[in-house]
């Protein structure tokens, strides 16, 4: 099993030209023609993540956020994303990272995160081709008051602190959502006729004007992601039975709650 071909089973699934334009998808670094002795699955890059990799043995970290956003400007000590690169350069370590093209694609992100919500009837909110899109909006099998369906989405996530504007005069049975940063997407949200939209983060001004109109939840960034590494595993593990996977042990989360 050679990187390319992990890269192409991952690409299938969540191709590049899906990934927004700012972004920075696909191969980390690494060389496509090495073999993989196995691939440790994360949210993000980090040095733990690296250093568990090596202990478990496996020659391939496949992230959903990207170790390389932004060009690096040297490779010293100065920044995590330069001691990684060092780190797994010293470790024949290669990176794959499946960021927007994953988020954007059917049954990506969006969608593991609308499985957990139980969620029916699922659609984009944004589509680009029909095929993929950038958040999605579903149904619930039963309405449900809003506080305790917010309760159950912070259970479900496991929120330390768990945002959201006033209580909605009404139930809630459509739900629209967008893992990560989606605050863009409230307005289609409103429009695609959704009770309660979902996402990891949201500025402050935009919880004003939507009382009655919309129940808000945010979740933080880590936490409406976290179960990529999950989707990832399904993915490769279809695609490839016999390859050893591991999903990182290590919350990489870099927000604490007091």
């Amino acid at each position: 099993m050679k990187v390319k071909e992990v890269k192409e089973a991952l690409e299938r699934f969540a191709p590049l030209p899906l990934q927004e334009e700012y972004d920075n998808a696909g191969l980390q670094m690494g060389l496509l023609e090495a073999e993989v002795s196995g691939a440790l699955l994360c949210l993000d890059v980090t040095e733990d993540v690296l250093r568990e990799a090596v202990d478990c043995g496996c020659n391939l970290v496949v992230s959903h956020h990207p170790l390389l956003f932004r060009p690096l400007r040297q490779v010293s000590d100065f920044t995590f994303a330069e001691r990684c690169v060092r780190f797994a350069l010293k470790h024949d370590i290669a990176i794959y990272s499946a960021h927007t093209n994953l988020d954007n694609a059917r049954g990506g992100v969006n969608f593991e995160i609308a499985r957990r919500l139980g969620l029916k009837n699922v659609t984009f909110l944004q589509t680009k081709d029909g095929q993929s899109g950038s958040g999605i909006v579903g149904d619930l099998k039963e309405t449900e008051m809003p506080e305790t369906f917010m309760k159950r989405v912070k259970s479900t996530f496991e929120v330390e602190c768990l945002e959201h504007n006033a209580w909605l005069g009404r139930d809630i049975k459509r739900v629209a959502l967008c893992g990560g940063a989606g605050d863009f997407l409230i307005e289609n949200a409103v429009e695609a006729g959704a009770d309660a939209f979902l996402t990891g983060e949201m500025k402050y001004h935009l919880f004003f004007g939507w009382e009655d109109r919309i129940q808000i939840g945010v979740l933080g960034h880590y936490q409406s992601e976290q179960f990529t590494k999950n989707l990832l595993y399904d993915i490769l593990r279809e695609a490839f039975p016999q390859l050893p996977l591991r999903m990182t042990q290590i919350k990489t989360n870099p927000i604490y709650y007091l």
